[in-house]
């Protein structure tokens, strides 16, 4: 008799995770890009990150990410060349998961948070690559440093948020490209941690 409550309850779990998931709409935004209207957009920070990648004395690829960037986005689908991107990155909110390393990173030898706080990237030229992808061009800015750099760009997705969440347009987009360290001052360790960074964003767009 035990057993067959238990599997009662268990199976009346199961059946109401079932009508659960099956009363769940599906996801709003596609990678449509007749889905993207013109405007100017706010970043969303709490869907924008950025993480980044370098070697550790060739032992291992270790990783780190930055969240909450703010920053607007100009976009015209009829002109995506025309578009222009504008992305501010606080740096104390930087994380590895060891927090030794974080502290080390807001020092002088690297980030020196406390006189820069932020890294930033200002676009001067997009280049459209079909429907989906772009290079864009732009000035990164770390400690105070300034060097131009290209992002591959790629469309995610975009639609109207539901009313649950905001009711916003959002569009999206994962960019890449690598740097190197030492041009912005941050030299320490090279080379027996390396110099060249990778950089993957995830950028979530409102408005």
């Amino acid at each position: 008799m035990r057993k067959f409550v238990i599997s009662a309850v268990a199976l009346t779990a199961l059946t109401g995770t079932a009508l659960i998931a099956q009363q769940m709409p599906p996801a709003p935004g596609a990678k449509d890009p007749s889905r993207v209207s013109g405007g100017t957009y706010q970043v969303d920070p709490g869907h924008t990150q950025v993480a980044f990648a370098y070697d550790h004395m060739g032992f291992s690829n270790n990783f780190g990410l930055i969240a909450q960037p703010t920053g607007t986005l100009t976009l015209d689908p009829k002109n995506v060349a025309a578009s222009k991107v504008s992305i501010d990155v606080p740096i104390a909110n930087l994380r590895t998961g060891v927090a030794a390393l974080d502290e080390h990173l807001m020092k002088a030898d690297f980030f020196d948070a406390a006189k820069f706080p932020k890294a930033t990237f200002v676009s001067t030229s997009v280049k459209p690559d079909g429907t989906t992808s772009a290079e864009i061009t732009g000035n990164l800015t770390i400690k105070g440093v300034t060097k131009p750099v290209t992002l591959n760009a790629d469309f995610y997705g975009a639609g109207k948020a539901p009313a649950m969440a905001g009711g916003k347009e959002n569009v999206g987009f994962v960019a890449t490209t690598t740097v190197k360290r030492s041009d912005f001052n941050m030299g320490y360790g090279v080379p027996m941690v390396g110099d060249s960074v990778e950089l993957k964003i995830v950028a979530a767009f409102q408005k």
